[in-house]
């Protein structure tokens, strides 16, 4: 009996090195798919998102997402057709590009917006997110999708290991390559705004809260989150723009 769709705890080791694309990465780097948004998915009005969306079929999956994502996905597919083929038989999907906000956020916008993540099905089902517990064939193929750059989101505070998404490091790359059609800015170090997401946007909250900020340590850089980061940049005469770059990491012991 397959035990491709058995759930097991979360491994350990997952996603090092690697981190999921900060919305300023996406934003200043590729543009806003849209202007507006809400939890439904819709398409991308940005002239440029549009022209680099592609429809291709990716071993057993027919995908529709950014090009360069398309191509690296085709990459990971090919290495798990010729090494766990018995996870590449039952592997489906639940959409790739769909313009909307995070799960259950207000303020972030789904990195799928832009065409650059998937949600993977096995044998038909999806894995059920927040619950702390993973598909066993999806523990196998994380580390190949690690190897080619995607983080994988049994990483976020809310288990989604459905989720691969193409890394900060990833996008940052493709726009250093004139991908978007531009040469990246350079990197000014460590950077969190509103709207960004994830596991170093914990660790900020955390920080913030050692402090004296009585945050949810949710991994959601929301309107809270700004709030607390101003008064604690106010307190340590930083300028209270609500922006955690590295003078305020470094206040914060970070």
């Amino acid at each position: 009996m397959s035990t491709i769709t058995k759930l097991v705890p979360i491994p350990s080791g997952i996603n090092q090195g690697i981190k999921p694309a900060r919305q300023q990465t996406m934003l200043s780097l590729i543009g806003n798919p849209r202007a507006t948004y809400t939890s439904k998915c819709q398409n991308p009005t940005n002239p440029l998102i549009s022209s680099l969306i592609v429809v291709e079929t990716v071993g057993r999956l027919k995908v529709r997402g950014l090009s360069p994502a398309v191509a690296s996905l085709r990459a990971v597919i090919d290495e798990i057709r010729t090494s766990i083929p018995d996870v590449y038989e039952t592997l489906g999907h639940m959409g790739m590009l769909c313009a909307r906000l995070v799960r259950g956020s207000a303020t972030a916008i789904s990195n799928h917006a832009w065409g650059t993540a998937i949600d993977l099905t096995l044998d038909g089902k999806l894995d059920i997110r927040g619950d702390g517990l993973v598909q066993e064939g999806l523990t196998r193929i994380a580390p190949i999708f690690n190897k080619h750059q995607w983080f994988w989101g049994a990483g976020f505070r809310t288990e989604d290991a459905m989720h691969f998404e193409c890394s900060d490091g990833l996008i940052r790359q493709w726009a250093q390559d004139g991908v978007f059609g531009a040469t990246a800015p350079p990197d000014a170090g460590e950077l969190y705004m509103f709207g960004d997401r994830g596991p170093e946007v914990m660790k900020l909250q955390t920080a913030l809260n050692k402090k004296g900020a009585l945050l949810l340590v949710d991994g959601d850089f929301g309107r809270n989150t700004q709030a607390a980061v101003m008064a604690f940049q106010r307190k340590h005469d930083l300028p209270a723009d609500g922006v955690v770059g590295p003078k305020t990491l470094a206040a914060l012991g970070l």
